[in-house]
């Protein structure tokens, strides 16, 4: 499945953006009111992109009048709330999801011992306990508009005794038939101290549990990875007559043959997974309206909209760093890609 062949051109005064912050991982839904809400990862650009998201990355949400924006800045939805909480000094990568009537924001949280002044002076230490505390969270409002409810335990720990048992992130929820929820997301596995100082976890992989529709606790969860011997990040998952799809990002171009483009899987149960070798789901070179084609620095966190069954939208953490990495950024933002109607 080529999404990527149904991109219509990017207007770069669409999406979100917000000065002074990095801008990452934008999720949206439409409201009752008619206006589409953001909720994305902003972080203070006093702290370098990376690894400053995971010290001090909060939730934001942003409201636009259309699909495509520009989306405006409207407040804050997840922010730190102390150490002694398991999300307490972190929010990063929010997933919004309408189910029985009411939202469900799901999101990477993790917290430090650290105070901001031992993390200014000791930054390395701080970030290897934050990323090791990754664990995906999950927070409920009646409204899209409304106050959310955080929980103070993770909807999806670690398992000690599982191949994911150092970390949980970058959750991707989906809706089953019976109201259940099916949630992909990534971990890391701790394979023990061999003497190297990054050494202790294993490569990325992909999970999934099935979440109780009532209670967003775990019914069943997958013993094994999804793929073996394949760096992916950042799923995205949605379900139609023909069963299960998945987007994600290839780590290494070792699937879809270039370097952190889109890959594509298929599956008809949502635990086991057909994924497509040498196909690509999207490229990083995009066209924009100005008729230039650019291979954007960092094309991440794949999100699909969807209304009335229909792909109407894609939306994409990006970056300026033109593939040169994070430390060559100067600029992040989500962008919104309108995906044309087969129709047509």
């Amino acid at each position: 499945m080529n999404i990527g062949e149904k991109f219509m051109p990017v207007n770069e005064n669409h999406g979100f953006l917000l000065d002074g912050f990095w801008t990452w991982c934008g999720s949206v839904v439409k409201a009752g009111d008619g206006k589409y809400y953001m909720f994305a990862s902003v972080w203070d650009k006093k702290l370098p992109f990376h690894p400053g998201w995971l010290l001090g990355s909060k939730i934001v949400r942003a409201v636009s009048d259309t699909l495509e924006g520009p989306y405006t800045y409207k407040d804050t939805v997840i922010d730190r709330r102390g150490a002694m909480y398991k999300d307490g000094t972190m929010a990063h990568c929010p997933q919004i999801l309408k189910h029985n009537g009411k939202y469900l924001l799901f999101y990477t949280g993790s917290t430090h011992p650290f105070s901001q002044k031992e993390v200014r002076e000791n930054t390395a230490s701080a970030v290897t306990v934050a990323r090791a505390n990754k664990r995906t969270f999950l927070a409920v409002s009646d409204t899209a508009d409304g106050k959310f409810k955080r929980f103070l335990e993770p909807v999806i720990d670690t398992d000690p005794d599982s191949y994911d048992n150092f970390l949980i992130s970058n959750a991707t929820p989906c809706i089953l038939d019976n109201g259940d929820i099916l949630v992909i997301y990534k971990s890391r596995s701790y394979i023990g101290d061999n003497g190297d100082v990054n050494g202790l976890h294993s490569d990325m992989n992909l999970g999934a549990v099935i979440l109780d529709k009532d209670t967003y606790k775990v019914k069943k969860r997958k013993a094994t990875p999804l793929f073996f011997d394949i760096s992916l990040e950042d799923p995205f998952v949605w379900k139609d007559e023909s069963g299960f799809h998945m987007v994600a990002k290839d780590m290494t171009g070792k699937v879809c043959t270039e370097r952190q483009a889109g890959v594509y899987a298929h599956s008809d149960n949502g635990f086991d997974w057909d994924i497509k070798m040498n196909e690509k789901a999207y490229s990083r070179t995009l066209e924009y309206t100005d008729g230039t084609k650019r291979t954007v620095g960092n094309l991440e966190r794949p999100f699909i909209y969807f209304e009335d069954g229909k792909m109407k939208g894609m939306f994409f953490a990006t970056s300026d760093s033109n593939g040169q990495g994070f430390d060559k950024m100067t600029k992040s933002f989500n962008t919104c890609i309108l995906i044309r109607d087969d129709k047509r």
